[in-house]
């Protein structure tokens, strides 16, 4: 479990599903990180199982919990763990009643503060389309330097092929904790 100020990072749970549901059935969410294979609760559920079950060594995910309220924010992943090269990438999705809240950025730093303390990386990357300016800003709140611009990279759950921004954070970079908080 990671503890913020404001948020709780621990494993998915069950307990979770009818939020996570709800979440990933969002258009904002299916057009910028669908989860195709959840459809309903019992997928929901086993979409939790999945992101609490660590033992391939190739993510590590958390669902996102506000401290005050005990309710579902999202949810936060370290994956594409590469450990010869001491990398990975980070992705995040909120629930819509948590968005303009700040939630992401502090998940999104508290996630990566861990990672590059347990498993000793290097570099963690955050990918969004151009198009997705919260993404954006999320990624320069959590301490993510923006690195440059991949050409029509990706298509997205909408069916459109994107532009994308390529972030990244170094375990050398400030912590924007480390620069007066949020």
């Amino acid at each position: 479990m990671i503890e913020t100020e404001r948020l709780l990072l621990r494993l998915p749970e069950p307990q979770d599903a009818v939020a996570a549901v709800e979440m990933l059935r969002d258009p904002e969410t299916v057009r910028w990180n669908p989860v195709v294979s959840v459809v309903d609760v019992a997928s929901a559920v086993e979409w939790c199982a999945r992101g609490a079950d660590w033992a391939d060594g190739n993510h590590a995910t958390w669902s996102v919990v506000e401290k005050a309220s005990g309710g579902f924010v999202g949810s936060v992943s370290i994956h594409s763990i590469n450990r010869e090269q001491c990398d990975a990438e980070i992705g995040y999705r909120i629930a819509p009643p948590a968005r303009g809240k700040r939630f992401a950025g502090e998940a999104v730093d508290a996630a990566s503060r861990w990672a590059f303390a347990e498993f000793g990386l290097v570099r963690i990357e955050l990918v969004h389309a151009v198009a997705n300016p919260a993404s954006c800003a999320v990624a320069r709140r959590a301490g993510f330097t923006l690195e440059g611009r991949m050409r029509q990279s990706f298509v997205y759950g909408d069916g459109r092929r994107y532009d994308e921004h390529l972030h990244a954070r170094l375990r050398t970079d400030p912590a924007p904790g480390d620069l007066g908080g949020w």
